[in-house]
């Protein structure tokens, strides 16, 4: 189950709204803004705390057996992933990474990393 940043908005929800072009071209625009200003929106920098109890503890008294979760807002997460994958896509595109820091990338899936290694190869 997951739980809702402080703005509520839960992935399910966002993967509707992102169905909809409209909506998806306006935090495309969003996003590309806050690439172009280098800003990051104070709306995405709020966060809420939680304190979930950690199972099993023999006494809840002590802060140890209490574990704080950050819920960030959704959008803003979404909106970092993309400048994450662009900046990554960037730096692997202008051969800004040596072959050796291959381990170190995000991928979303083994077909990426192959296509990755196939280019390093090429290149090499």
């Amino acid at each position: 189950m997951s739980t809702p940043g402080c703005d509520k908005l839960l992935w399910r929800h966002l993967k509707i709204v992102l169905k909809d072009k409209t909506c998806l071209r306006n935090i495309i625009v969003i996003t590309n803004t806050c690439i172009k200003l280098g800003h990051w929106l104070s709306h995405f920098k709020i966060s809420l705390t939680i304190v979930i109890s950690k199972p099993n503890k023999a006494s809840y008294n002590l802060s140890k057996s209490f574990r704080p979760i950050v819920l960030l807002n959704t959008l803003g997460k979404l909106t970092k992933k993309v400048i994450s994958d662009k900046l990554q896509f960037h730096v692997i595109a202008n051969n800004f990474i040596h072959q050796s820091q291959l381990g170190s990338l995000k991928f979303e899936s083994m077909t990426d990393a192959s296509i990755v290694l196939t280019y390093f190869i090429h290149m090499g």
